[in-house]
């Protein structure tokens, strides 16, 4: 029931940031439900994997790399999700940066 609240949460995370942020499309809230499911997978399990991969890099700017990473674990999502667009590795980054503060905010208020 928990895992079903966080998807649900992290869907309204998304739809609400591919509103605020101009780059960033997202057909319907069943778009941002796939999308919700592709970025929580690739969270699990790609990030890791390059985060230990560029932990070089990742010591040199203090950890700042993540968000990098984390962008391009956005616009790889969009490549897989159709209907789902994100303009630019910028707009990736500012729309990861979003949805992880909506997210947090509304897990803040369920909890």
């Amino acid at each position: 029931m928990k895992l079903l609240l966080k998807l649900v949460i992290a869907t309204l995370a998304i739809f609400v940031a591919s509103r605020l942020i101009p780059g960033v499309v997202v057909e319907d809230l069943v778009t941002a439900l796939i999308v919700a499911i592709v970025l929580g997978t690739l969270n699990l399990f790609v990030k890791p994997i390059l985060i230990l991969l560029t932990l070089p890099i990742t010591l040199i700017t203090f950890g700042l790399f993540t968000f990098v990473i984390s962008a391009f674990i956005v616009l790889f999502t969009s490549s897989l999700v159709p209907g789902f667009q994100v303009a630019s590795i910028w707009t990736a980054l500012l729309f990861s940066v979003v949805v992880s503060i909506i997210n947090s905010f509304l897990n803040k208020v369920v909890d």
